[in-house]
């Protein structure tokens, strides 16, 4: 299902094209501006409730000597993996060597680690909370890392993101791969807006909960499994 299709859908299950409405500021919110944002509503419940495998993201960067502190990507959402990479040679990162950080709280880190002279190869990692750039705090998340680089090391880091919207993009992997969720996810955004039925907004709760139980299947069950580690499933014979 891509956009064109899921802002038709929407628009057939609730009987509603939003024409353009006024605001109470005067401004005008168009159409395209209210189902946007009820698709961009479902999408962030979504991504929030399942770590799909197939939504994650690597990315190398480097810390610098006598920092602690490392940027998130723009994108990020969650940790999966951070690795420093030591004994790199002629820059190639596959001739590293690849020790993985342990996540810790940020006071845990203070304490072992109380001044930045307190440097080695690092060993852990905290979400330490927004980048600063100059004297503007960014919306952008950071780490803390412990103890503080001793020299310039590289690193990858594994992530969960968010993928760009399918309202901008036109297609996404939800959309192709699993667009019951997303549409009954958007259907519940869009009839809380119109404050629509009680039972009616129950019944497509009901049916975004069923299809979140099966994208939840997938993401956290199927994709990370196979059948000669985990055996195949096996239902019951009575």
């Amino acid at each position: 299902m891509d956009y064109t299709q899921l802002v038709a859908s929407i628009e057939a299950y609730t009987e509603n094209n939003f024409p353009d409405i006024t605001l109470a500021d005067g401004a005008i919110e168009t159409t395209k501006e209210q189902v946007d944002r009820f698709i961009q509503q479902a999408e962030q419940r979504i991504y929030n409730n399942i770590q799909f495998p197939s939504l994650r993201k690597n990315m190398t960067g480097v810390l610098q000597s006598s920092n602690k502190y490392l940027s998130a990507p723009d994108d990020f959402l969650a940790v999966y993996s951070l690795a420093v990479i030591t004994d790199v040679t002629g820059g190639n990162l596959d001739t590293g060597t690849y020790e993985y950080l342990l996540n810790k709280d940020v006071n845990f880190i203070r304490q072992a680690y109380p001044t930045p002279n307190d440097t080695g190869v690092p060993k852990y990692y905290a979400l330490f909370g927004p980048t600063v750039s100059g004297s503007t705090i960014t919306n952008e998340l950071s780490f803390i890392i412990g103890p503080t680089p001793d020299a310039s090391y590289n690193v990858e880091l594994h992530y969960y993101y968010y993928p760009e919207s399918i309202t901008t993009a036109l297609t996404s992997w939800l959309g192709e791969n699993f667009d019951s969720v997303l549409l009954y996810g958007s259907l519940v955004e869009a009839y809380t807006f119109m404050k629509g039925e009680t039972d009616m907004v129950a019944l497509y709760n009901q049916k975004y909960m069923e299809a979140l139980a099966l994208a939840k299947r997938l993401g956290d069950g199927m994709e990370r499994q196979d059948a000669y580690r985990s055996g195949q499933f096996r239902q019951a014979v009575t």
